[in-house]
């Protein structure tokens, strides 16, 4: 039976995490690395921890936080370091060293696929060394943490959440008024927060370890509908596309998640979240 969970990144997803979890009754330990936010955790029931991953967890750290009953793992790497592609990777090994649990939700990004031209399924993981350099180097990282966190427990589950919405990221500031390059033809992905927050706290409560899904809104308007309406929605000029017909894209499939955790979206279509 679950009672404790960590969720070690408690920022603009793992934040509104945490308290849902507080709110369902579980015992709730939450990190951050920012001293001034302790407050915050507290105050919302939840039992601060400041922990700094440099690549190695700061020694003041109490143990107590990795003997929770499920780890929840929500740090992205940053995309500010040159060295992101080894760096992330040491970060979650150093936390996997710390950490006897072994039930562990690991929040991923659907940039770990490459743009396929075509609906993509969990099924299209790349699991070659060349095929991946045509990825972005944080998409990478990505894939050698996924790789270490599924070595560590067979009762893992990876979740690989599309383009991220919701309160204080509104895709109508992302591109107003830029000129890009990308074709405004090809199909967008995105999810609202609260669908990942319950998309989350639905394996935690079905017990879904093991499990692999993508995540992401079932309706994927172009990117040239989408932004002229996010950008209307918040009075911004819209973002100038390529006039190229349809560059490089890819779809993101959530099929397996719908199926699997018998999950509906609050949000299935991304433009009602505008």
């Amino acid at each position: 039976m679950i009672k404790s969970i960590s969720v070690l990144g408690c920022g603009w997803l793992g934040f509104p995490l945490a308290k849902a979890l507080v709110a369902q009754g579980y015992e709730v330990l939450g990190s951050t690395t920012n001293s001034e936010k302790l407050p915050s955790l507290e105050q919302a029931g939840v039992r601060p921890y400041l922990v700094a991953l440099s690549p190695e967890i700061n020694p003041s750290v109490e143990q107590a936080f990795f003997r929770s009953d499920v780890l929840v793992v929500n740090i992205p790497p940053g995309r500010r370091r040159d060295d992101v592609e080894h760096f992330y990777p040491q970060q979650i090994g150093e936390i996997l060293k710390q950490n006897p649990t072994r039930r562990i939700i690991f929040v991923s990004s659907t940039s770990i696929y490459p743009n396929l031209n075509r609906e993509v399924t969990e099924k299209d993981f790349l699991v070659g060394e060349s095929e991946r350099q045509s990825l972005r180097v944080s998409g990478r990282a990505l894939i050698a943490a996924e790789q270490l966190v599924q070595q560590f427990s067979d009762q893992a589950t990876i979740v690989r959440f599309c383009g991220l919405m919701g309160p204080n990221r509104h895709p109508g500031s992302f591109l107003a008024g830029k000129k890009l390059n990308s074709s405004g033809q090809a199909p967008i992905n995105f999810i609202h927060r609260d669908d990942c927050v319950a998309i989350l706290l639905k394996i935690i409560q079905g017990n879904y370890w093991g499990k692999t899904f993508n995540a992401c809104a079932d309706e994927h308007p172009t990117k040239e509908e989408f932004y002229q309406q996010a950008t209307q929605k918040i009075g911004e000029q819209p973002p100038q596309f390529s006039s190229e017909k349809l560059l490089p894209f890819k779809s993101i499939s959530s099929e397996k998640l719908k199926k699997e955790l018998a999950y509906q979206f609050k949000y299935s279509d991304p433009r009602d979240a505008l």
